[in-house]
């Protein structure tokens, strides 16, 4: 028994590339999938059905449930209709899987307002929107499972994707919240970093690296993360290639002025201010919902 046998799980972005291989994987182990996808082009322009009923195709020739969906997670209204498409056919919902999104890249100083704001609205909004219509029948059922897809350019920054790297940061901000608040509910939220070949990556990475990029080595770690017995919560994965590891913030021991510090106080005292020779897990410092790592994950050893 896999676990996921009668669990209902939303893939958005669910006909190609990772999200097919997200929605392929959780139906091989039982899940019942809504397939979620406009249908677009990759900068988000158009729309169909060939993309979602295809995958669904797939999982329904492999004896698999599956139904299509093609609403517009970037706004309320297409949430709401994606989630009611999964509770008119299934019932309910269990996880969700926030994997839509667009490209729209372009040097900071060249970006105009309708590509920051258009990739935001995906990516972010769409997150909010979707988790959002189902935030209420998860604390109602006592359980549920966000992944989200963030991105090493969120984590770290990349040349010419302001608005998709703001969007995926973004996005860790917004499971950290999600963690804290759904804890007593059995509620959980996690983000994916994952390094894969798909339509979003096929020319901004030679070839040689993205053959050995497979999604099929990401989907097993979105489908733990969606599983009953996996309580793990706010916690950042990046998976691609075979490699697995968290990422985390951590803090260094820094300075306490007694009293609001010069300028030049400010300056002599930088390198301690600074210096990460000594770190620890990093906590909210008003204690509101933080969740600290162990002493073995921040030791590396987990």
């Amino acid at each position: 028994m896999s676990g996921f046998e009668e669990r209902v799980v939303i893939v958005t972005g669910g006909g190609g590339g990772l999200g097919r291989e997200y929605a392929l994987t959780l139906a091989n182990q039982g899940a019942r999938i809504v397939v979620n996808d406009l249908g677009g082009a990759r900068d988000g322009s158009g729309s169909g059905t060939a993309m979602a009923d295809g995958v669904v195709e797939e999982i329904r020739a492999a004896g698999g449930s599956a139904v299509p969906n093609y609403d517009n997670i970037a706004t309320p209204e297409g949430a709401q209709a994606l989630i009611k498409t999964a509770v008119d056919e299934f019932g309910t919902v269990h996880g969700i899987v926030s994997n839509a999104g667009i490209l729209r890249d372009g040097a900071f100083h060249k970006m105009a307002v309708e590509n920051w704001d258009s990739v935001l609205k995906v990516h972010l909004y769409g997150a909010y929107f979707v988790t959002r219509a189902a935030w209420d029948l998860f604390r109602e059922q006592k359980f549920g499972r966000v992944v989200v897809a963030s991105s090493t350019s969120g984590l770290f920054g990349n040349f010419g994707q302001a608005n998709y790297s703001a969007a995926k940061l973004g996005l860790i901000g917004l499971v950290n919240t999600l963690a804290a608040e759904g804890a007593k509910y059995n509620i959980t939220a996690n983000a994916i970093a994952p390094l894969a070949a798909t339509r979003m990556t096929e020319d901004i990475a030679p070839a040689e690296a993205l053959s050995q990029l497979s999604p099929e080595f990401v989907a097993p770690v979105v489908a733990h993360l969606l599983h009953k017995d996996c309580t793990d919560t706010a916690a950042v994965l990046v998976a691609g290639g075979g490699r697995v590891y968290r990422v985390a913030q951590f803090q260094n021991q820094g300075v306490t002025f007694t009293q609001p510090p010069s300028v030049d106080e400010v300056a002599a005292n930088w390198s301690a201010i600074t210096d990460l020779g000594d770190v620890v897990p990093a906590r909210d410092p008003f204690g509101s919902g933080s969740i600290e790592l162990s002493s073995a994950q921040a030791s590396g050893s987990e």
